[in-house]
């Protein structure tokens, strides 16, 4: 059975006004979909645009941003053109977000369980306390918070770095939304606390149904939990495909370097690999592909002309001049 369509943004720019006159584009015309439960995964360095892109979607960015989408569908409604107040009754209720850094992301003043009973009073205002409190109690256990009656009245700063980021998975599903994002969830945690946090993420997203837009700079990590990928560099989709064809075929030079660079524990002796150079400076009017001056296999077209996402197969786009000469579907 094919899945719904939860979101569908068409050509999505997202720029920043430093000062008088600069202008910094960190979403160049994206446009991409999420399905009904699965798991998205946004991968790039930092500096790449993932985090911008979901920010852009929620509407929480500084006032110098400017947002433009041809569209922006929800479960087939359009809502790219909906006031900031008609946004705010559904934003809540469609998306919800785990932000980075969960001890700055809680409130260091409140607890942890009146931070959640405050998302239950302001979504649903006609709920009794008694029965705030008991869905306070049933979304920790949910999140699986250990000794719930004495956690509930603790603050963020006598929480585990594990068990903030349970915290905060616990406000983002307090709202009851359809779509979470979770951007950089694992940041700054154990590798043991890490794979907890991504099995709570998939078992929540089974249970409830719920689809998932996974924001991460580790590729490994992407690939293992996400059904599919999507490649940004430079404020633009390199790759896009399923996991599993993105780790066995990967087609962009990007691509192909970020996966060259991922540690291989049973070779330790080999040296790690990096992509030479920096991102490109987004403040400039670049032509061409924004990958060129760090891509090995970079052509005199790559400076002139900017590489269209193109679907080499089934599901799987790359935006790669290579790519049609690969195929001999075209010319460069």
């Amino acid at each position: 059975m094919n899945k719904s369509v939860v979101l569908h943004v068409e050509h999505l720019r997202t720029s920043f006004l430093i000062g008088k006159k600069k202008v910094v584009t960190a979403v160049d015309d994206i446009s991409f979909q999420l399905l009904k439960g699965e798991i998205l995964g946004i991968v790039g360095e930092s500096g790449s645009g993932k985090s911008v892109t979901v920010r852009s979607l929620l509407r929480l960015l500084p006032a110098n941003a400017s947002v433009i989408a041809d569209s922006i569908m929800v479960n087939n409604m359009k809502v790219d053109g909906l006031s900031t107040s008609e946004y705010r009754k559904i934003r809540g209720r469609v998306f919800s977000m785990i932000f980075q850094e969960p001890l700055t992301a809680l409130n260091p003043t409140f607890t942890i369980g009146w931070q959640i009973r405050e998302v239950f009073k302001f979504r649903q205002k006609k709920l009794r306390n008694s029965d705030i409190y008991k869905r306070t109690f049933d979304i920790l256990q949910r999140v699986r918070i250990p000794d719930i009656e004495r956690r509930i009245k603790e603050y963020p700063h006598q929480f585990s770095g594990g068990m903030r980021q349970r915290g905060l998975i616990a406000i983002a599903l307090a709202s009851e939304p359809e779509i979470l994002i979770a951007d950089e969830p694992t940041t700054a945690l154990d590798v043991t606390v890490q794979a907890d946090i991504m099995d709570l993420i998939e078992d929540l997203r089974r249970e409830l149904n719920l689809s998932v837009i996974l924001i991460s700079h580790n590729l490994n990590l992407v690939l293992q939990r996400c059904d599919r990928v999507i490649v940004m560099y430079a404020g633009q989709i390199m790759e896009e495909a399923e996991s599993e064809i993105l780790l066995n075929n990967p087609s962009h030079p990007y691509t192909i370097g970020l996966l060259n660079s991922i540690p291989d524990i049973s070779q330790p002796d080999i040296p790690l690999k990096s992509i030479p150079g920096d991102i490109k400076d987004m403040a400039l009017n670049q032509v061409g592909c924004p990958f060129q001056y760090r891509c090995e296999m970079a052509m005199p077209v790559c400076n002139v002309q900017r590489p269209k996402l193109t679907e080499i197969e089934p599901g799987h786009f790359v935006a790669c001049h290579l790519v049609p000469s690969k195929e001999g579907n075209g010319d460069d």
